[in-house]
């Protein structure tokens, strides 16, 4: 890597979110892109837990998951973009979009996960607009009874 690198002003710079927690699901990174984002302020969520943007109905299985990656070292998603619901300040929730990958020290030992979010609820409602629409057309296409021409008139 470039030493001439400044992580720090690029965690600062980047639209999409970035959150870091550490190995007990604590938030210790929250960049602007983030306080955008979810609306809580990065004072307002460093050492607080992650559940703080899950939504209640996803949390065990988070919990779970998050503890299996901090006991092997490892994630099964990997590179993979993951789609979630998640809760912002408000109580409004969002689609988000995820990628996440694991930290760790010089001796490998784990030291967190980081996320980099995008905030994908305007295309997600889109989509499900025009999904709730071409299944109305459908539906009105079905009921609409098929009339015959006269090249279908058998003699």
């Amino acid at each position: 890597m470039n030493a001439q690198l400044d992580l720090a002003q690029l965690f600062t710079v980047l639209g999409d979110a970035v959150i870091v927690a550490d190995p007990s699901g604590n938030i210790v990174g929250w960049n602007a892109a983030a306080s955008r984002i979810f609306g809580f302020s990065e004072a307002e969520v460093l050492g607080q837990s992650l559940t703080l943007i899950i939504p209640e109905r996803l949390r065990h299985r988070h919990n779970v998951g998050f503890d299996r990656s901090m006991e092997t070292g490892t994630t099964r998603y990997g590179s993979q973009l993951l789609k979630v619901p998640a809760n912002h300040k408000d109580g409004r929730t969002l689609s988000i979009a995820f990628t996440v990958g694991m930290l760790f020290d010089e001796n490998h030992k784990v030291t967190g996960v980081a996320a980099v979010i995008r905030d994908e609820t305007a295309r997600w409602l889109e989509e499900r607009e025009l999904k709730q629409r071409l299944a109305s057309y459908e539906a009105k296409s079905a009921a609409v009874p098929q009339t015959s021409t006269p090249a279908d008139a058998k003699t």
